[in-house]
Parts: structure tokens; C-alpha cells; sequence
């Protein structure tokens, strides 16, 4: 190679070679050395990275290889690049998901790849044009140390011929519901119940979102519309007074974003000392006992209360062992700082007003002040929201589907009836694990989740719950509190002087 060049210009610059190259550049694999089935390049390698006297073989595919070739790219010198090579077997993750878009590049051991110092693995990975487009949050682990791991946005500079395998996220397992609503089906009862779903949503879509009236008989719905307007008035002057606008903003500051990496957000709130509580199915797929699996970071991050840039929060890494971990309950408590909320902790309250506060989709702290449904309520507050909707084939199809979630165990008689808080809030994903205020200021349950449904990918919940932080703590209090542990100890007089007052 005499002039800055690609491989493949280098090799067709030869008359006789060119001759014989029939094919489409996309299809071509370039071997490089002798050595059997080891190491490939791309057709627009550059001819500077190549060693002088190195022996390349040519093969023909029939389908594609690589994606359009770059001719027009400006070709360095080596010292220009950074060279390294990425296995054709996959690391951790990679066993169900394609890598590459030709897979006949498995018969040989690794890919040889090249970048210019200054971007990132994941921009190499994309010019290189063999791996597939959709890699997604991908890591590299390093062959001669696989705990070492570099994230796809780091810069390639320091790859320079080191051996890596692709490691990526891990898939979360769907649900039985979610397969049924992928999977076609011949079926012919499937396929009526599909065509159901599509009128459905057709149906929905025409009409919008609408109150029907008609379930109201004479001046009935005014009147009704007019209790819902006092309730909510008496909800908003309750969260308008200073007083306790300025104790819930305090109290506001143990509030803080979880960040599961690649995997989730959702909310937390410290508990005391250095005990973060949150949801625990934020963690769903990644907890082996009460361990995050290895590849797994959490991070809490205070004060985030302002849009970025000018965001001036604290970040905290948490340990990957749990303290305590209980799916059931539904809640996970890590370790972290500051002063926490447990000594402005109260009772699960059968009504009256409640606020919420945390980080919905990620975003900002916000607060959401609403009211407790009672038991009796919450059934009839169900169907309320739904009568929204003002065909009976909507409302009925999505009755069904938040029956299938359990719904009714809530529900008056249900066996869950007294052991969740419910209300109405905004707030959806990435809230759980927020802490819910009553009307004096304190904490008594944990924002878990609600009972949804959505024709697109805007989703709505009917109702939403909190589990009883009273519950929670006795939980926690009966697998860590042990001898010796005073805090513990002392928080449990706490809680019982809490109660009685």
C-alpha cells in the first residue's frame, strides 16, 4: 500500500485482481492473515492500519456483508486510529439477539475494527457496518479481564489492540399478558377477540375523551360535578397553606431519583440514618436473593429540582446488597444519606387529603396533591373514571383488562382491601417508591403502582396505591432489627408513641 487508501481500493488498484472482483463491495469479506477462520476487516479498513508484507484473502457472500461502503471517507494515518477486535461470540446477554446483519462472519473468531481517536465505540461500531443497527446500550468486556467493562460511549482511543466480546443489557421477561398480545395466533376465537381489540380502539379514538352524562339522570351529574369541585377545593386549600406547603418542600429534600442502570427510574425517599426505601420492582430480573446481579449500578440522586443544565444535584452510588428486599410488599431499602423521613412517619388514614411527591418519567421533583378513597369507594371511583368513555364495549373491554390485574383484590372484601392507600395522581412511571404525605405533613405509605390500561403508549390507571409505611418498617424491623441494633429498637417506641398520639 503506497497511498492513503482503503483496503479494498488498495487491492482493486491491481489490474489483475480487479478483474477478478465480480461482486457487489457489500458482499466481499476480507480475511486478514493466513491464519485459518481468525480475524476479518471491513472493505473500507484503512490500508495505513495494514502491516507491510500482511497477507489478505478475499471471499464472496451472497448476501450482504457490511452497509454501503464510505468511499468519500478520508483515509489517515495509523496514528490516526485506534484498532481493536470484537469477538464473533457474544458475552453476557448476547445469546438470543443477533449481532451482526451476515451471519457467516461467526465462522470466523473475531472482527477486526477500527475507529479515529476521538469518537466513541458505538459510532466505530456504526461505520463499521457489519454489526447490526440496533446494538443498543451495549457493553464491552475485555477478554483478558471480562470484569472490566467499557460502555459504548467511551471514547475508543484506549482500545488499541485489546480483545473484546459484546455484553448487553438483560432482556426483561414478559409477561403471560404481554406474550398473548404479541403473539398471532390461528386460532378463530384469537382472532375474533382481535378483531374486538381493533373496533375497540377505533371506537375509542373517534370519540376521545368524553363524561358520560347519560349515566346521569336529570341535574344529577351537576350535582355530582359539584361535590367533585368542593372535595377538590378542600384538597387545594389544604396544600395551599404556607405552613404546610413550606413542611412538605422540607420534608421534599429526603426525596430523591433512583437510577437503575440501563434498566429503570423510579423514586425513593430516605428512611432514617442511611436507609433509602424505594419500590422494589424497579429491580425485577436483576436480584438474585437479596444481591443485584454484578453488571448492575443504583444510583440516588437528591436535589434534582431543576431542569439541566442548571440542575445542581448530589448523586449517591448504593451498595448492590439489599438491607431488606420484599416483592410482596412490593419495596427494597438500600443504604444512603441524609436524615430521613421514619420520625415524621403516621398511620395508613381511611380518607382525607395526601401529596405525593417525586420524579414521574424521570423528570423533576414534582408534587401532586389529591385524597385517600376509601374502601368502600374505591370500586365505584374505578368505574367513575372509566365513564369517561361513552361506549359500552370500551368501558367493559377495560373493566376486563384491570380485573385480569387483580384489581378486586382491593377492592371492598378483597384479602388486600385494608393493607393499601388509594387515591387518584398524575403520577405513573418513574414514581415508584415515592413517599405519600397525609394532610398534617406526614409520610405513611410508599407509592407502588396502580391499575392501568392505554390504547397507544400514553397509559392511564384507573386507581393507584401506597403500601402502609407502618407495614413496611415492621417488615424491615423483623429481618434487620436484631440485639444491639439501638436504632432500630428505638424507632419501633417511636412508631408505637406515633400511633397512640
Amino acid at each position: 500500500c503506497d497511498q492513503l487508501r482503503t483496503v479494498l481500493e488498495a487491492i482493486k488498484s491491481n489490474e489483475e485482481c480487479n478483474e477478478k472482483i465480480t461482486w457487489a463491495d457489500e458482499n466481499i469479506i476480507i480475511q486478514l492473515g493466513k491464519e485459518d477462520k481468525k480475524s476479518i476487516v471491513a472493505t473500507h479498513f484503512p490500508c495505513s492500519c495494514i502491516d507491510d508484507g500482511e497477507c489478505l484473502i478475499i471471499l464472496y457472500k451472497t448476501e450482504k456483508v457490511e452497509g454501503e461502503v464510505q468511499h468519500h471517507k478520508i483515509v489517515h494515518q495509523k496514528e490516526h486510529y485506534s484498532v481493536f477486535y470484537i469477538d464473533t461470540v457474544g458475552g453476557l446477554h448476547t445469546k438470543t439477539k443477533e449481532l451482526f446483519k451476515n451471519n457467516d462472519v461467526k465462522q470466523f473468531k473475531n472482527l477486526c475494527v477500527y475507529g479515529e481517536k476521538g469518537i466513541t465505540v458505538a459510532e466505530a461500531l456504526k461505520t463499521d457496518g457489519r454489526f447490526i443497527d440496533d446494538l443498543g446500550n451495549f457493553k464491552l468486556s475485555d477478554n483478558n479481564n471480562p470484569k472490566r467493562l467499557t460502555v459504548c460511549t467511551q471514547k475508543v482511543k484506549e482500545l488499541h489492540q485489546k480483545e473484546f466480546k459484546i455484553c448487553l443489557p438483560k432482556v426483561k421477561k414478559k409477561t403471560k399478558h404481554e406474550k398473548l398480545q404479541e403473539s398471532p395466533s390461528n386460532n378463530s376465537q384469537s382472532n375474533c377477540e382481535r378483531r374486538s381489540e381493533s373496533e375497540i380502539i377505533y371506537l375509542a379514538r373517534q370519540e376521545g375523551i368524553r363524561v358520560k352524562t347519560s349515566r346521569f339522570p336529570g341535574d344529577s351529574f351537576q350535582k355530582e360535578l359539584n361535590l367533585r369541585k368542593e372535595n377538590f377545593g378542600k384538597i387545594q386549600q389544604s396544600f395551599s397553606q404556607v405552613y404546610r406547603v413550606r413542611k412538605l418542600l422540607e420534608l421534599g429534600k429526603s426525596v430523591c431519583k433512583v437510577f437503575v442502570k440501563d434498566v429503570s427510574v423510579g423514586t425513593g425517599f430516605v428512611l432514617f440514618d442511611t436507609f433509602i426505601l424505594t419500590s422494589a420492582h424497579l429491580f425485577k430480573g436483576y436480584v438474585e436473593g437479596k444481591e443485584l446481579q454484578q453488571d448492575v449500578e443504583v444510583f440516588a440522586i437528591f436535589d434534582y429540582e431543576e431542569p439541566e443544565p442548571e440542575a445542581n444535584f448530589y448523586c449517591f452510588r448504593a451498595e448492590n446488597t439489599f438491607i431488606d428486599f420484599d416483592a410482596e410488599l412490593d419495596y427494597a431499602v438500600l443504604e444512603l444519606n441524609p436524615e430521613g423521613l421514619l420520625s415524621k412517619f403516621g398511620p395508613l388514614p381511611d380518607n382525607g387529603e395526601a401529596c405525593i411527591i417525586g420524579h414521574p418519567a424521570g423528570r423533576v421533583k414534582e408534587m401532586d396533591p389529591t385524597f385517600i378513597i376509601e374502601i368502600e369507594k374505591r370500586e365505584q371511583a374505578a368505574a367513575d373514571y372509566l365513564s369517561q368513555y361513552k361506549k359500552q364495549l370500551i368501558i367493559n373491554s377495560l373493566s376486563d383488562h384491570v380485573r385480569k390485574q387483580g384489581i378486586e383484590k382491593i377492592l371492598q372484601g378483597g384479602h388486600k382491601a385494608g393493607k393499601v392507600g388509594t387515591y387518584h395522581t398524575f403520577m405513573y412511571h418513574g414514581a415508584s417508591g415515592s413517599p405519600v404525605f397525609n394532610g398534617l405533613g406526614k409520610v405513611f405509605g410508599l407509592h407502588t403502582a396502580g391499575y392501568t390500561y392505554g390504547f397507544t403508549k400514553e397509559v392511564e390507571s384507573v386507581i393507584e396505591y401506597a403500601h402502609p409505611l407502618i407495614m413496611i418498617f415492621e417488615k424491615f424491623k423483623d429481618g434487620y432489627g436484631k440485639p444491639g441494633r439501638n436504632t432500630i429498637n428505638n424507632f419501633c417506641v417511636f412508631s408505637k408513641w406515633t400511633y397512640a398520639s
